[in-house]
């Protein structure tokens, strides 16, 4: 059991070999088992196969690009995807945020910083589910560990859904209703009828659960610790990077475009107008903060 708890899984899928063998021998340096396919469609195979803690994944490959890939990957599988590509346009960034992804290197690449990026990511809580309306898939493992292959593979071109994740479903719909909402010493933050509860990573709103992706779920609760201080987009974007707010570190336009991205897509999810807030509110020119408490 210890040893399965110490292993890595990484999943490169990438169509030119020289670049494919350059990750394979960064990522086994980093500890990882490193599984390799050449286009989309496997590379989906061997993600829902493996059950990968890391995938990375080029975007101009034949058959299927890697924004497709990604939002097929995403409706299945909790791995941290780092999207590898040439492109270095804005609108790019954003699309590969969109599908899925939780970073997005241009090319050519540094290996070191590869890495660091990775392990950064690593550092954030981890969390799994079944999207909504999925068939039942293998339980995913803990941190690092490799679960069972499920007993019927995907064949490659069978359609998946696209949808994201909900990585902040609870992992039963039985599951019994809180004795104490709000209760941060029990986990549970509540703003305007708004319930996040951390450990769970569950959000409920309206007495709905509510079914956010890992990204979604980590700025959320960042806004719902935070009360009506505001964090700014250069602040939320180094959370989800695994990195402190330290001004030596640097956050580009996109970063900060990517997160309004996702809080668009967190707006969408739990309901919100963006004009007449509810729960979260734009701060012009700066980023987000609670909306005043309801009396």
């Amino acid at each position: 059991m210890a040893e399965r708890e110490t292993r890595r899984v990484a999943v490169v899928i990438e169509d030119d070999d020289d670049i494919r063998n350059l990750l394979e021998t960064v990522l086994t340096q980093g500890g990882f088992e490193v599984v390799a396919r050449s286009n989309g469609l496997d590379g989906i195979e061997a993600v829902r196969t493996f059950e990968p803690t890391v995938t990375t994944l080029d975007v101009n490959m034949p058959g299927i690009d890697g924004f497709e890939t990604a939002k097929r990957i995403r409706a299945f599988s909790s791995t941290y995807i780092v999207m590898l590509t040439a492109l270095d346009e804005e609108i790019d960034t954003l699309q590969g945020l969109d599908a899925g992804a939780d970073d997005y290197i241009t090319k050519p690449f540094r290996p070191r910083e590869l890495r660091a990026r990775i392990e950064a990511m690593l550092r954030r809580p981890r969390s799994f589910g079944a999207p909504v309306d999925a068939a039942p898939v293998a339980a995913s493992p803990a941190l690092g560990t490799v679960a069972q292959a499920p007993s019927e593979p995907v064949q490659p071109g069978t359609p998946l859904a696209t949808e994201a994740e909900p990585l902040a479903a609870a992992t039963s719909t039985n599951e019994p209703a809180p004795t104490s909402i709000g209760n941060p010493a029990e986990g549970w933050h509540e703003h305007n009828g708004l319930l996040l509860n951390l450990p769970m990573r569950v959000v409920r709103a309206d007495d709905q659960e509510i079914a956010l992706t890992r990204s979604e779920f980590d700025l959320l609760a960042a806004l719902m610790q935070s009360g009506r201080r505001v964090r700014t987009k250069a602040d939320l974007a180094l959370l989800l990077r695994g990195e402190s707010y330290v001004t030596s570190h640097f956050v580009s336009e996109a970063d900060k475009r990517g997160i309004e991205v996702h809080m668009g897509n967190l707006r969408k999810k739990i309901g919100e107008s963006s004009s007449t807030p509810r729960w979260i509110e734009t701060v012009r020119g700066v980023g987000y903060r609670l909306t005043a408490a309801d009396d």
